[in-house]
């Protein structure tokens, strides 16, 4: 009896497993519009509208997405959260896993984010929200490669209609691994592991400043990968494994070297992770979420032009 009872909580847990695998259907961090069209109809697949409405107020979403698309802009729907006075940073755990469960997403669901694809900046709301769900241990997920700009492109069908989904539970743990801190950004420039800023050169130099930042000037000893660099605007296209790879060295990272990506407030920061961790295949890449903004606060910290 005991020897059936072993037996069957086995084979439940193989055919969990089995399924939870079954669930992620791709390992690609980007997928192009022909795979999206191709897994459309797959019940386990939830995509997810990330685009705010334009500067005139128009809803991107209500003139056309991608079928069964949920609408969840980047800058409203919850994705970021003021916390202890530092801006954009991860909301509390039972908030965001709330927020995500709210979009129909479960722990079975392998999510498709679809920002507008326009240019780097606007595509870090994408990176942002993937390493959102990565950080919550939620590994099916992807981007679709151009966003809506590659959707079109391609000939895509647009939807109007609006997707209400039903609340699902959700639950996440944080993978430490992949979310610096301020302490471990003190302990990083202590180690000589690399920072990496990912805002414009004049930001990093010092040369100009976020309104969220204190001061201007970087972590001193960090090196700068522009963002905009990682993003073809005029393809919509991400950079190639390649590309990043060329991109890394020229910051003198090593093939799987520790680093930490940075920017004001965990943003563009989000681009820099995405590239080297996911596209490169740098898994030891942490994203320092409160950034400049946390960091520079504390006049004790120190800030300097970067070179």
């Amino acid at each position: 009896m005991r020897f059936s009872l072993l037996a069957a909580v086995v084979t439940a847990g193989l055919a969990f497993a089995t399924g939870a695998q079954a669930e992620r259907l791709t390992d690609k961090p980007l997928v192009d519009a022909a795979w999206l069209k191709s897994n459309l109809g797959n019940k386990s697949l939830v995509v997810i509208d990330v685009r705010d409405a334009a500067k005139d107020g128009a809803n991107p979403y209500a003139k056309g997405h991608v079928p069964g698309a949920v609408s969840a802009p980047y800058s409203t729907v919850g994705w970021r959260a003021e916390v202890n006075g530092v801006p954009g940073m991860l909301p509390p755990l039972e908030t965001i896993t709330k927020t995500i469960g709210d979009l129909g997403v479960s722990n079975d669901s392998h999510v498709v984010i679809v920002p507008n694809g326009t240019d780097s900046s606007e595509f870090g709301g994408a990176t942002r929200v993937y390493w959102t769900f990565k950080v919550l241990g939620h590994d099916a997920v992807s981007i679709l490669d151009g966003g809506a700009r590659a959707w079109e492109a391609a000939g895509g069908e647009l939807a109007t209609d609006v997707t209400k989904p039903a609340a699902v539970a959700f639950t996440g743990e944080l993978k430490k691994e992949l979310l610096a801190t301020t302490a471990d950004v003190e302990k990083a420039r202590a180690k000589g592991i690399k920072l990496i800023d990912g805002r414009p050169a004049a930001q990093f130099k010092g040369e100009a400043k976020s309104p969220v930042v204190r001061v201007a000037g970087t972590i001193p000893g960090s090196k700068n990968l522009e963002n905009s660099k990682l993003y073809d605007a005029e393809k919509a296209s991400f950079a190639s494994k390649e590309a990043v790879g060329s991109l890394s060295q020229s910051v003198g990272l090593a093939k799987d070297e520790q680093n930490i990506a940075f920017c004001n407030t965990g943003h563009w920061a989000s681009v820099v992770w995405f590239g080297l961790s996911e596209v490169e295949g740098n898994k030891n890449t942490k994203m320092y979420d409160g950034s400049m903004a946390e960091w520079a606060a504390d006049p004790a910290r120190p800030v300097q032009p970067g070179n």
